[in-house]
C-alpha cells in the first residue's frame, strides 16, 4: 500500500504497479493535474502546504478504503510544494474483482481525499494575483 504526502514528481504507474493483485479484475487510476485556468483566470503555478498530520490522515483514508471487502489494494499519494502545469498534484489506484466496485471506490476515495486531507492550495494568476484555497 502507497499513503504519502510527499514534495517529489508522482508517477500513476507506480500507484498502479502497488496495487496489483491477482484476484483484482480492475485497476481504476486517477492523476489530479494542475490546470491552467481556475474560475476563468489563467494560472501559471500552484503550491500545495501540508497540515503536519496530512500522512497520518492519508494513510488513514488509504486503510479505510483498503479495509472494503470489495477492494483488494489501495494507493494514494497527494504532491506538497511548488507544481507547475501539467504536474499531477494526486494520483490514486484502486484495484478490485470488478470494474464497476474499482472505479466506485476510485471516485470515491478521490473525493474523501478533497473532503479531509488538510493540505492548502495557493494559486498564482498571470497578474500576479494569489488566492488560498481547498482547506478542509
Amino acid at each position: 500500500m502507497i499513503a504519502q504526502v510527499v514534495d517529489a514528481p508522482l508517477s500513476v504507474a507506480e500507484h498502479e504497479d502497488a496495487v496489483a493483485d491477482k484476484a483484482a479484475g480492475a485497476v481504476v487510476s486517477f492523476a489530479g493535474v494542475v490546470r491552467d485556468h481556475d474560475g476563468g483566470r489563467s494560472v501559471t503555478e500552484l503550491e500545495y502546504v501540508g497540515h503536519p498530520t496530512a500522512a497520518d490522515v492519508i494513510t488513514e483514508l488509504a486503510e479505510e478504503f483498503a479495509a472494503r471487502p470489495d477492494v483488494q489494494a489501495v494507493a494514494v499519494s497527494h504532491r506538497i510544494g511548488l507544481l507547475g502545469i501539467g504536474d499531477i498534484a494526486l494520483a490514486c489506484a484502486v484495484s478490485a474483482a470488478h470494474r464497476g466496485q474499482a472505479f466506485a471506490a476510485c471516485a470515491e476515495l478521490v473525493d474523501e481525499v478533497k473532503k479531509r486531507l488538510p493540505i492548502w492550495k495557493r494559486q498564482v494568476f498571470t497578474d500576479g494575483e494569489e488566492e488560498w484555497v481547498a482547506c478542509p
